[in-house]
């Protein structure tokens, strides 16, 4: 079967848009070798080496099938149905293919084990964190030419983080996976990823410009264009700010990295700016005090001596403030043991905060509760925190730490986003000394102005301005 037979055999499938057509005719023709069929060991061949060996087992199970019914060859219509149930199916048609890949069937629906589901998502997350290693695109080289990995144990946590809400019961009923796949939104994410990468393998990338394998012409302007949008959904940020680290020792690893951006308002998702470390500037409470304040949103991660990990996102422009600031975007989440998300109840306001040199308040850095009792608090004195065992800011929140009042090892600050504008940008003009106007060094560097608040000094400084002389 030629190019053209495959696609107008595409074509007959009602169910396929135009671009879809496109790529379902063209992988269908890679796997079938021109042929109106597909065979197992061929499509095991090209798809083996590009995913992990149980979800090609899966896949193979729901074409193919098993037991006595199994096939040996599959046709086009199986084929693109699989692609369309993966990438933009109903709840019920992606149960369908969990329950096909299970070797469950429609009456079995009822006792589906849930280590069974669980090993279903695991194998999908390791085949995007396998393709992501594959395909290298700039995102994922951003992160892993800066020591950036992907951990195993994490794969594990991110499965289980997408499945904990199932782990009620031994057996699962179609109502639970109805409910639970409706709300994964994370998953379906993933699933479209790797299904767009494995039905769209018959062109490779070269300098991010689709081409055809064969010939290495550029494919119609249709697959270009669905393999760009499919891109921006890797889900991985561009790492910003390391530019000068060849290795910068960070505590994350993609998996968890993932985890934390998919969570994130979406106009967050694309880049995250390198603010603070302590591995690199030091263990200084006024150091990071200094590094983080006018940089707009931003992710913090603590790793306690005892290996857990947790952190928050904060929506609001850190500063040094006597009361809470912040919304209701803020979460909390936890990386290990487990991966957990704790987003806002909308029972108060109190999500962030941060003092120091007072004698009347608390000195440090919060993130939810109250005084005495914070979701997260790290003290100025450096190495010191205390998670409390509720905290009505945040939903389903549990502590975040081993105990009650930790010591951390490390810490690390992304930026979110972009930094909000300077003085100098916005183009404003700053009163100064005598009613002249004028720039002056302070107006656009918040780590100085900061550095005069912690040494005692008072901002009347700002004012402390040369005179600018008359044209």
């Amino acid at each position: 079967m030629g190019a053209n037979s495959s696609k107008k055999l595409a074509a007959k499938c009602s169910f396929l848009s135009k671009d879809e057509q496109l790529i379902v005719s063209n992988s269908f023709k890679l796997a079938s070798k021109n042929s109106e069929k597909i065979k197992e060991d061929e499509l095991t061949k090209i798809w083996g080496s590009q995913m992990d060996a149980r979800f090609l087992q899966y896949l193979n199970n729901y074409l193919f099938g098993m037991g006595e019914q199994k096939q040996s060859t599959v046709d086009l219509e199986r084929f693109a149905e699989l692609f369309v149930f993966c990438t933009r199916g109903t709840v019920d048609e992606k149960i369908k293919v969990l329950l096909t890949s299970l070797g469950k069937n429609e009456s079995e629906c009822n006792e589906i084990p849930y280590l069974l589901v669980k090993e279903y998502v695991e194998s999908i997350v390791a085949s995007y964190m396998k393709i992501q290693k594959l395909s290298n695109n700039r995102q994922y080289k951003s992160w892993f030419s800066r020591g950036c990995f992907t951990l195993p144990q994490n794969i594990q946590r991110l499965a289980e983080s997408l499945t904990y809400e199932l782990a009620t019961g031994e057996n699962l009923d179609k109502k639970s996976l109805e409910l639970w796949l409706q709300g994964s939104t994370l998953l379906g994410q993933l699933l479209l990823f790797v299904s767009m990468y494995l039905f769209g393998i018959s062109h490779k990338e070269k300098g991010g410009i689709p081409s055809n394998e064969k010939t290495g012409q550029a494919p119609d302007e249709h697959v270009s264009s669905v393999n760009e949008k499919e891109r921006d959904r890797s889900l991985i940020p561009f790492c910003r700010g390391l530019d000068l680290m060849p290795s910068y020792p960070s505590i994350l690893d993609l998996n968890q990295i993932v985890f934390i951006n998919s969570n994130l308002p979406q106009q967050y998702q694309l880049e995250w700016r390198f603010l603070f470390s302590s591995e690199i500037h030091g263990e200084s409470f006024s150091t990071l005090i200094g590094r983080i304040v006018n940089q707009g949103p931003s992710v913090l991660i603590v790793e306690e001596k005892n290996g857990y990990m947790f952190g928050g996102f904060a929506p609001g422009n850190w500063e040094l403030n006597p009361k809470f600031f912040g919304d209701d975007s803020s979460f909390l989440f936890t990386l290990a043991p487990r991966m957990r998300i704790f987003p806002s109840t909308g029972y108060n306001q109190n999500f962030q905060y941060l003092n120091l040199h007072q004698q009347t308040l608390p000195n440090g850095m919060a993130m939810g509760g109250q005084h005495g009792y914070c979701g997260l608090w790290i003290d100025s004195e450096y190495g010191q925190g205390q998670s409390s065992p509720s905290c009505t800011t945040y939903q389903g929140y549990q502590q975040l730490s081993s105990a009650k009042e930790f010591t951390f090892r490390h810490l690390e600050v992304w930026g979110i986003g972009q930094p909000p504008p300077t003085p100098q940008e916005k183009g404003e003009r700053v009163q100064g000394v005598a009613g002249t106007t004028g720039f002056s060094v302070l107006d656009g560097n918040s780590e100085e102005k900061v550095m005069l608040q912690l040494a005692g000094k008072t901002m009347h400084s700002q004012g402390l301005r040369e005179p600018q002389e008359a044209d």
